[in-house]
């Protein structure tokens, strides 16, 4: 517009007076350098906007990173959470079904106590029945003979016939005599009996124990993950020089900031849990510290012994007692007798054998001193010859102990005449204690071993397709074939698994065995 100007003027003047050029390209020149300029400041401005909306990216980028990172561990603290949550779940389930199991256990025990007693009074009443037989037979020979002899009473004088009028009388009066000893010999029996009942009720009703669990393993907590790669160690140098001190297998998995101590000898398994422990608060982990740790965690184990051994005898008071029956009770806290803690069976063994001998009359220090050292041999070492009861008798007589308690702990297992009655009662006491429902519990492996076993005596007879185990055991019904087998094979099959089992499977209780053989004819009408 400002060139076209000029131009006209340029044009208008160009009549009158002569062109001046130099004011023309003055103007033309200005108009292009202003131009340039305008460009290159614009040129700039769009830069610096790009460069500053790169830097705004990045900024942008950098915080969408350390969110989404925020959010990362967030979701990676809640899974730990909800995988926290679920190994509680499985735990609480676990036990829910160990505690199942035990019930199904201590039911199983009171049949088989109840079938041992109808057995017992049946074969009693058998020979009842025979010894009832036999006189029978004996009083129908006593009358023939006697009428017999009565043919010729015209015969006799008078004393003959009193004789013969008394021995008459007294084949009468025989089996009313017989029946009324027999009544009483009964119920003096039941008397006794319903006594016993008393008092081993008393007893156990004063009795709280607790129920055992299958402790094989230990965990241990650990700080943080990056422990679990110091306790193994470079090449694992850490890892098998702890093993082969302690005696203990180390389980790391993937179990966040947990390790593993497991091993069947309780005492190595706590020696273990206390060096790792002490390894991991102190921090340096390497073979020689930990040999160190491992022999202060066995002197602390020892420790600990004596302190129980010291706790439990303080506990049912017992003043006399040698230091080391002490220390060897102590140290029946890290023995277990089919998961049950020999320590606790033994206080308990002492309690119950205190108050039946409270209820039947006699001491009760007596009695509760046999039982606290009745299972002492289990804590002495196995170098030792001889069974546990042998081993702890002849320690206990050794270090001062009475004859008669010496006697009741050779005798609790009936290894050796009871010679006293505390030695039979001492027994009485350690049943009780180790039978009580809770007290010992079969592995849930072998339980599944024994129904699986019985399921397989079954199916393997000819003839049978399916065998099912059912009421923990107690029970096994059979499915037969009805086309291969009939009704009299049916009847064989139950004699002939009853056989089996009986031979083959040892079985805490009674099996009641079943076999099914069923027809089904089915028509639907149109």
């Amino acid at each position: 517009m400002i060139i076209l100007r000029a131009a006209v003027v340029t044009v208008s003047l160009g009549a009158s007076e002569p062109i001046d050029w130099t004011l023309s390209w003055t103007l033309v020149l200005g108009m292009a350098v202003g131009f340039g300029v305008v460009w290159a400041f614009t040129r700039h401005t769009r830069r610096v906007a790009r460069e500053n909306a790169a830097e705004l990216i990045e900024v942008a980028r950098r915080e969408a990173a350390v969110t989404a990172e925020e959010i990362k561990q967030k979701a990676e603290s809640e899974i730990q959470e909800k995988r926290a949550d679920l190994n509680r779940e499985f735990d609480r389930r676990e036990i829910e079904a160990d505690v199942r199991l035990r019930e199904i256990r201590a039911h199983e025990e009171s049949l088989a106590l109840l079938d041992f007693q109808l057995e017992q009074r049946s074969e009693r009443l058998n020979r009842e029945n025979a010894a009832v037989r036999q006189a029978r037979d004996a009083i129908r020979a006593l009358s023939k003979s006697l009428r017999q002899r009565l043919e010729g009473v015209s015969q006799m004088d008078a004393e003959e016939i009193r004789r013969t009028l008394r021995e008459e009388v007294m084949l009468e009066c025989q089996d009313e005599l017989r029946a009324l000893k027999r009544e009483t010999l009964e119920k003096s029996e039941r008397e006794l009996d319903n006594e016993a009942a008393r008092i081993l009720l008393a007893a156990m009703q004063r009795l709280a124990g607790r129920s055992s669990y299958d402790l094989t393993s230990t965990i241990v907590a650990l700080p943080s993950e990056e422990m679990k790669g110091r306790i193994i160690g470079r090449e694992g140098r850490n890892i098998k020089a702890f093993e082969a001190a302690t005696g203990a297998t180390l389980l790391i998995d993937e179990s966040p900031q947990t390790v593993l101590v497991s091993s069947f000898d309780p005492v190595r398994r706590e020696v273990a849990r206390a060096a790792l422990d002490a390894l991991v608060k102190d921090g340096r982990i390497h073979p020689a510290m930990i040999e160190e740790c491992v022999r202060r965690a066995q002197e602390d184990v020892e420790s600990m012994a004596v302190q129980a051994g010291e706790e439990a005898v303080s506990r049912l008071r017992i003043n006399g007692l040698h230091p080391d029956i002490i220390a060897g009770v102590g140290r029946l806290k890290y023995r277990f007798s089919y998961n049950q803690n020999v320590l606790e069976h033994s206080i308990e063994t002492a309690e119950l054998a205190a108050m039946i001998a409270s209820e039947a009359g006699l001491d009760p220090n007596v009695a509760k001193r046999a039982g606290l050292l009745h299972d002492i041999g289990k804590a002495l070492p196995s170098e030792l010859g001889g069974s546990h009861a042998h081993v702890g008798a002849e320690f206990v007589k050794h270090l001062g102990e009475t004859p008669i308690v010496v006697n009741a702990i050779a005798a609790h297992h009936e290894e050796v005449k009871p010679e006293t009655v505390y030695a039979g009662l001492l027994i009485l006491a350690d049943m009780i204690s180790a039978t009580r429902p809770g007290a010992r519990v079969e592995a849930m492996a072998n339980y599944v071993q024994r129904l699986e076993r019985l399921e397989k005596l079954a199916s393997s007879i000819e003839g049978v397709q399916q065998a099912f185990a059912i009421q923990a055991g107690r029970e096994i019904r059979v499915v037969v074939a009805p086309n291969a087998v009939t009704d009299d094979r049916a009847r064989e099959i139950a004699k002939d698994l009853r056989r089996k089992i009986e031979t083959e499977l040892k079985s805490p209780c009674a099996i009641k065995i079943t076999v099914i053989r069923e027809s089904r004819f089915t028509e639907t009408a149109g």
